[in-house]
C-alpha cells in the first residue's frame, strides 16, 4: 500500500531516537520521549486549502523536526508506521 497525501499534508516517518549519548551514558527506555524528528516520506500538492493558497516547503527526503502533539498515526502493512501531518505542523527543516 502506498499512502499520498492530499492538500498540505505531508508523510513522515519517525527517526530511530539513540539509546546511547555521545559520552556513552545509556538512556533508560522509560525516561525517553517520542522522538520529534522524522524523514519525509511524501508530500501533498499543496493548492488551495481554507482558501488560502498554499506553496509546499518541504520535499521528499528532507529531514525535519515537527509540532509534538501534532499528526495522526497510521500503521501500514503492519511494519511500517507513519505519521501525517499539516505542513504547518512542521518546525523546521534539518540541513
Amino acid at each position: 500500500m502506498k499512502l499520498v497525501p492530499l492538500g498540505d499534508r505531508v508523510v513522515l516517518k519517525a527517526l530511530v531516537a539513540e539509546e546511547t549519548t555521545k559520552s556513552g551514558i545509556v538512556l533508560p527506555g522509560q525516561n525517553k520521549e517520542k522522538p520529534q524528528q522524522a524523514e519525509v516520506v511524501a508530500v501533498g500538492p499543496g493548492g488551495m486549502v481554507n482558501g488560502n493558497e498554499v506553496k509546499m516547503e518541504v520535499s521528499v527526503g528532507d529531514k525535519v523536526i515537527y509540532s509534538k502533539y501534532s499528526g495522526t498515526e497510521v500503521k501500514v502493512d503492519e511494519d511500517e508506521e507513519y505519521i501525517i501531518v499539516s505542513q504547518s505542523d512542521i518546525l523546521a527543516i534539518i540541513k
